[in-house]
């Protein structure tokens, strides 16, 4: 499972094209911590690209809350409590700040896409 991060930034390394560029550090960093105890390299902090610190936020809230084969989805709020509860450990501080102060828009896309 920790080898996806490594498999899929070399699926996309070495592209010319910008979005793909991105989507290489992405999928290599976003399941590094902030703390330094994620992984592939344990990069902690403003060591950690970005994107990928941009997209962990998004993708923790986004397993969360979706249904799983293996688990139900969790309600908005509760996913919502463990990004905060997680500021500083597992996400940038920052960036769980900015998903706050947008909450609202957040509120909108994920009521949107909701599965029936």
């Amino acid at each position: 499972m920790k080898e996806h991060s490594i498999i899929g930034a070399k699926i996309l390394q070495g592209k010319e094209n910008i979005f793909l560029k991105a989507g290489a550090v992405i999928a290599q960093s976003h399941h590094e911590k902030y703390n330094g105890k994620g992984y592939p390299k344990g990069l902690s902090g403003k060591e950690i690209p970005l994107y990928a610190r941009i997209v962990a936020v998004a993708d923790v809230f986004d397993a969360l809350t979706s249904n799983r084969p293996y688990k139900k989805a969790w309600d908005f709020d509760k996913a919502l409590q463990l990004l905060i509860a997680e500021k500083g450990e597992h996400f940038d501080p920052q960036i769980v700040e900015y998903f706050i102060q947008n909450i609202d828009e957040i509120k909108t896309i994920y009521a949107k896409f909701q599965d029936d």
